[in-house]
């Protein structure tokens, strides 16, 4: 199965093109341009790379959130118009799945931390569990806590309670870096670069790890929460 891989959803923009087990190519940039101004001629500089016939792809894949909500707006409308024009499918891959996926195989239990502002952070706390079949040994990513916003003090409150070693990984890192340090209790570190923020390969991984497949047409983001405008305009209606 050939895969086109986006990720918008956060500071990183990524196109990935994947192969059933083999990544042909991946094109991350994290920088300040806009994802409009980098999504799509990314994949452009891609697909001329590897000389890459659209009617040869399978499936798209895209991170469907949270995270920055102008980013996401342009990730799935990327991918709704590729799935449209092709006639694909689209997976929708939750954004802090991708991102503890990252750290495959890790013995640590992984909080993957973006920066919602507000005082808040997405997160979610993951693990993978191993399992051996035909003398091959793999892992699978485990949902400990799925994906949600909140305080980072309520996220540490209960890593604390599980008394296992953490890494912490995602662009909330060195805007919570200090206060993970003042109330953090059990053992800790933080992932390398490279590996500690999002990529477009890992959105295409688990393309294929059965997460449902959605019509172009029927393909939404999910935010997690209201936008400001959106809980702005609440406030007005509320007085």
């Amino acid at each position: 199965m050939k895969i086109v891989a986006l990720d918008s959803s956060g500071l990183v923009a990524s196109v990935a093109i994947l192969e059933d087990n083999l990544l042909i190519a991946e094109y991350t940039i994290n920088y300040k341009k806009t994802h409009s101004q980098t999504l799509l001629p990314m994949l452009d500089e891609i697909t001329k790379q590897i000389d890459l016939d659209f009617e040869t792809i399978d499936r798209i894949a895209v991170a469907k959130g949270p995270g920055s909500f102008t980013g996401l707006r342009i990730g799935s409308a990327t991918a709704k118009g590729l799935g449209l024009a092709l006639q694909l499918k689209i997976v929708g891959i939750p954004t802090l799945h991708a991102l503890a996926y990252n750290l495959y195989g890790s013995s640590q239990v992984i909080c993957p931390i973006m920066d919602a502002r507000r005082e808040q952070v997405y997160t979610g706390i993951f693990t993978f569990e191993g399992k051996e079949e035909n003398g091959e040994r793999s892992f699978e990513l485990q949902v400990l806590k799925d994906q949600s916003a909140m305080p980072i003090q309520e996220i540490v409150e209960e890593l604390n309670q599980r008394k296992r070693e953490v890494i912490f990984l995602g662009d909330g890192v060195p805007v919570y870096r200090e206060i993970l340090k003042e109330i953090m209790k059990v053992p800790y570190s933080f992932a390398p670069a490279g590996f500690n923020r999002q990529r477009a390969a890992t959105i295409g991984i688990l393309a294929t790890k059965g997460y449902p497949v959605e019509d172009a047409s029927f393909h939404k983001p999910e935010y997690l929460r209201l936008s400001q405008a959106e809980r702005e305009r609440i406030a007005q209606e509320s007085k």
